[in-house]
């Protein structure tokens, strides 16, 4: 967006984030085709910048954005018969597939966002690129902003949304909200790229930073829409009330340094109540009315963790026990490796070891350097300093950021001395290992 000084253009940078995915989820599903969604929206964008510092910011802003682009792409499919007779095909077929009614807002304004939801996270696309549309569509970050986001050069990322735009073509993906009995499969892919999103906020797998709030905060405020507009559905609950109970510790989750801070060591008065209380109150919701899911189960354990007043007080068999229900809903290596770091907080550090020992031969864990740093620090507790020497050297050889790099080599250098007090296990890991 044009940087413009003065409150007309502050208006309309807080009208754009909070409206972009809504107006591009209403053209798309007008016109069928989400390039042309995105260039009538900026068109419209830039209309306001013209006109809203002479004639005001109007009472319904979003409205009049979605208007404005409505007509610009009217305009511009006048003088392009060809592709407006593509995209009529295009609408045809996407009726023919029985579109969704759109959700209701209470405004009277239609709410698509749903439909761009599952378009972008489409399972034909590539993994990749679902969470580069999801952040570039719905989140109204421009090319170069996913790009930083994914850490890859622009040019590559434009590739990626270029490439993912022409599948939703050419495969004629449909524009809509998933049949009721596709729901549970189609939402499960949605919920797994923010998800993915939010983790890579939380804890980078690469680059410089050992936290990246934006990004995590992002993920977040994407979940709390779909949140709003699927109150029912209990997954995405659990995965907003994840999110809050792991985000409200990032103030404390860095030292000055950036080097990573066990929870063991952090200052829970950093932690934010705030997030932490609206957390909790949405795990009993997540939780009842049937089978809970994974991330439900998962903001049950990270609430035990939040709501301990400090780390010896933590309700460690209580954790245990969500791992194991967790264990049978989503079973992975990874799943099976948080829970032997929390057993061995509740059994003590040779029942983990041995736990970690029958995952030895995962593939998976071969190269993610959690379990080398687990397994290094339960040596260390129990006196073995020369195994927990090569554990940690092999974690360093694994870790992705130089923050993670600073907190090993000195957890390296610390193993001349007596052990230390009992780490943290890693936090609440999805099934995807993220």
């Amino acid at each position: 967006m044009p940087e413009r000084v003065g409150g007309a253009g502050r208006a309309v940078e807080a009208v754009f984030r909070e409206e972009h995915g809504r107006l591009l989820a209403s053209l798309t599903r007008r016109f069928g085709d989400l390039d042309l969604a995105e260039e009538v929206a900026s068109e419209a964008i830039e209309a306001a910048l013209a006109h809203w510092p002479a004639q005001g910011v109007p009472a319904r802003p979003g409205a009049w954005l979605l208007t404005t682009a409505r007509r610009k792409a009217v305009d511009r499919l006048r003088r392009d018969q060809a592709y407006a007779a593509r995209l009529a095909l295009l609408q045809v077929e996407a009726d023919r597939a029985g579109p969704a009614p759109p959700a209701d807002t209470g405004t009277g304004l239609p709410d698509d966002r749903l439909g761009l939801f599952f378009t972008c996270a489409h399972p034909a696309l590539p993994a990749e690129a679902r969470g580069a549309l999801i952040l570039r569509c719905l989140a109204g970050l421009t090319t170069p902003e996913v790009a930083r986001a994914y850490l890859v050069p622009p040019a590559t990322m434009a590739q990626r949304i270029v490439r993912a735009k022409k599948k939703i073509r050419e495969a004629r993906i449909p524009f809509r909200v998933p049949a009721p009995d596709e729901l549970p499969a189609r939402l499960a892919g949605v919920l797994q790229v923010l998800y993915s999103v939010f983790t890579e906020g939380y804890a980078p797998t690469s680059g410089p930073d050992p936290q990246r709030p934006a990004l995590a905060e992002e993920a977040i405020r994407l979940t709390r829409i779909l949140h709003r507009l699927l109150p029912a559905e209990r997954e995405v609950t659990g995965l907003l009330a994840l999110m809050l109970l792991v985000h409200a510790r990032r103030g404390a989750r860095t030292g000055p340094d950036g080097a990573p801070v066990l929870l063991a060591d952090q200052d829970r008065g950093r932690w934010d109540r705030t997030l932490i209380e609206e957390g909790r109150a949405l795990v009993p919701a997540a939780l009842v009315g049937g089978a809970p899911g994974r991330y439900a189960v998962q903001a049950a354990i990270a609430a035990l963790h939040d709501e301990a007043a400090d780390f010896a007080d933590t309700d460690w068999p209580q954790i245990v026990a969500l791992y194991d229900v967790l264990l049978a809903l989503a079973p992975s290596p990874v799943v099976a490796l948080n829970r032997a770091a929390a057993v061995a907080m509740r059994d003590g550090p040779q029942a983990g070891l041995d736990l970690l020992d029958e995952l030895a031969g995962e593939e998976r864990l071969r190269g993610y350097h959690p379990y080398q740093v687990a397994r290094a620090d339960l040596l260390h507790r129990l006196g073995r300093l020369p195994e927990a020497a090569a554990a940690y050297r092999r974690a360093l050889e694994l870790a992705g950021t130089e923050s993670e790099r600073v907190h090993l080599r000195r957890r390296l250098g610390s193993l001349g001395a007596a052990p230390e007090a009992p780490a943290a296990p890693p936090p609440p890991a999805g099934p995807d290992g993220r």
